[in-house]
This record gives C-alpha cells, sequence and structure tokens, in this order.
C-alpha cells in the first residue's frame, strides 16, 4: 500500500514539473534560426501542418510540441490562413495568439490614375510576395479570369493601392480592382446628365480614360470633358494626342510626330470620328465624375499653358490666339 501512495506522490510530482515546464516554455521566447521567419498558411491547412511549417521555416523547435500546444489551446482550429512573419522574442503563446487574431504580415501595391495596362502588369510583376498567377497568361486570358468581355483588361481597373497579405495571387489583387472600378462606374453612371451624347457605362469609361490622359489638374477635367462631349455632340474628331500615342504603342518613342496624327489607326482620334474603341489608360474617379457631369461650357478647344493648366476657348479663332500667345511665352 505504501509503494502504491509513493507512486502516486511521484506521478503527482511528475505532473507538476511537467505543468512548469511546459508554462515555462509557453511563455519562453522561441529560437529563430534567422532574424525574422515568414510562413503562408493556405486555407485547410491542418494545426499539424502549421506547426510543421513554422519549424520547417526556421523556429527551432520541436514541431509536435507546437502540434500539441495548438490542440491543448482549444484554438487550434480558430488559426486563421494567411501570411505571417514572426520576429524574436515570440513566445509560443504569442505566436498562436498572432494566427487566430490574423494579424498578418501585409503589403501593398499602388496602380497610379493614366497608367495603361501594360505599366499595372510591370508593377504587379515588381510587387514584393505577390505570386504571379498571371505571369504566363496573354491579356484577352487575364481579362478572361477577370470575367471581362474584352480582350484585354484595359482601363477597367480602378486606380488605387490595394493592401494584400504575403503570397497572395496577383489575379485576386487585379479582381479587387476591377470590381471597385465597376462600383463607381456604375455610381457615375446613374449619376450623369441625361442629355449626355454616351449610351453607356463602357462609352464613359472610355472617354473618362481620355480626359483622364488629357489634364493631371483636377480642377480643369470637367471643362476637358466639356470639350469632348461638345465635340461628339456635332460629330467633330476628338483630336486627343493620348489617343494617338496609345494606337502607336511601343512605336512610341517620346515624339509625337505630324505623321503619326496623319498615320490612321482605331486610336487616331484625328483620322476617326467618336470614342477609341477601347479605354487608353485607367481613369480615376475625378475623371469618371467629370465625364459623367461635365461642366457647362461651350468650348471646342483647349491648349496647356505649361503650368498643368489649360486655357479653354469656344471658337478657333480664340484658340488660335491662345496658342500663340502660349507659344510666344516659350520662345526664347
Amino acid at each position: 500500500m505504501r509503494w502504491i501512495l509513493k507512486l502516486l506522490a511521484l506521478l503527482a510530482l511528475a505532473a507538476l514539473l511537467m505543468g512548469g515546464a511546459v508554462a515555462w516554455w509557453l511563455h519562453q521566447p522561441l529560437v529563430l534560426r534567422q532574424a525574422a521567419v515568414e510562413v503562408s498558411i493556405e486555407p485547410g491547412t491542418s494545426p499539424r501542418e502549421v506547426a510543421q511549417a513554422w519549424v520547417a521555416a526556421g523556429v527551432d523547435t520541436s514541431a509536435q510540441a507546437l502540434y500539441w500546444w495548438f490542440r491543448a489551446s482549444g484554438d487550434a482550429r480558430r488559426i486563421r490562413a494567411g501570411s505571417y512573419a514572426l520576429e524574436q522574442a515570440t513566445t509560443p503563446r504569442d505566436l498562436l495568439d498572432m494566427m487566430v487574431r490574423g494579424d498578418q504580415t501585409m503589403q501593398t501595391v499602388r496602380l497610379i490614375e493614366g497608367w495603361n495596362w501594360r505599366q499595372v502588369r510591370q508593377a504587379l510583376a515588381a510587387a514584393e510576395h505577390l505570386r504571379p498567377e498571371t505571369a504566363g497568361m496573354s491579356d484577352a486570358q487575364v481579362a478572361a479570369a477577370l470575367g471581362l468581355a474584352a480582350d484585354s483588361p484595359e482601363g477597367r481597373l480602378f486606380p488605387d493601392t490595394y493592401v494584400y497579405s504575403r503570397g497572395v495571387s496577383d489575379l485576386t489583387v487585379l479582381r479587387r480592382a476591377r470590381e471597385a472600378m465597376q462600383r463607381r462606374l456604375d455610381s457615375a453612371w446613374s449619376e450623369r446628365m441625361p442629355e449626355l451624347p454616351l449610351s453607356s457605362p463602357d462609352e464613359l469609361l472610355v472617354l473618362a480614360s481620355v480626359v483622364e490622359k488629357e489634364t493631371g489638374r483636377e480642377a480643369d477635367r470637367p471643362l476637358v470633358a466639356a470639350v469632348f462631349v461638345n465635340r461628339l455632340r456635332i460629330g467633330m474628331p476628338l483630336q486627343s494626342d493620348p489617343t494617338v500615342i496609345y494606337g502607336l504603342g511601343e512605336r512610341f518613342d517620346g515624339n509625337l510626330r505630324k505623321i503619326d496624327l496623319q498615320t490612321d489607326t482605331p486610336y487616331n482620334s484625328y483620322t476617326r470620328r467618336g470614342l477609341p474603341p477601347t479605354p487608353i489608360a485607367m481613369p480615376g474617379l475625378a475623371s469618371l465624375r467629370a465625364v459623367a457631369r461635365p461642366a457647362a461650357s461651350r468650348a471646342l478647344y483647349f491648349v496647356a499653358r505649361g503650368d498643368g493648366s489649360s486655357v479653354f476657348s469656344d471658337s478657333l479663332t480664340d484658340h488660335n490666339r491662345a496658342v500663340n500667345a502660349f507659344q510666344r511665352r516659350r520662345s526664347p
């Protein structure tokens, strides 16, 4: 009988020691094999696989110990998918809390107003920790993956700064940009002036992309939009240099020549009337709103002053005077 009591006492002591060791381990910083350890947890990853991933990435501890801690805590199934970064002085308890809260390591990529699709692809390719799912896809394949009935996503992505967790597909970011543009385009179309010479939201988007490329000054956008709307009403060509440049594509060397204005392409708005067949860039919210509700103006012409602003004229005579005045200021 006495030996049974001694055995029970030893077992109780062992349990206390083990419990103390576990408690001590839970509050000790994990040893990392490098300054920082990163892990991406995909949806559906099991708690055991999560523990193994941390050890494989550089946490110098037992994967089995981490796994049993996850299980014993009762929070194993609450671990969220995402990308996480672990730095020195993080305890096993802190590690689990971080994953349960979903404190992910986030990255950003910025898509800028006026960029074309080629520039968007370059930005996505250069973005850190963004999985390049579209790298081997054609423009048409990317458009199809975004649910677009077009040969390219050109102009149909909203320019903004997008936050993403590490390891996320670039297609996920593009879908968010596509949805953001659709929401803003729908809103602009619903608020448009009823007499606009535009028959669809897509036409509004196309014209907004031209306005975006014609001026970087927000105050001038409603007036620039008014010029193009007025030209559409009377059947006058838009005569927009950015559309010609877009049609030239990679052949454009930074110098727009007279022969370029005279050479017909689907995007040459000097040789063709009406809108270009597609957007030529990503318009921002100000350009969408400017086209939906252009300024009350009869202007048919504008010329840049050189300081970012423009001079607007109702007649060709006044426009020529403005051009001459601007050219004289620029001449030595």
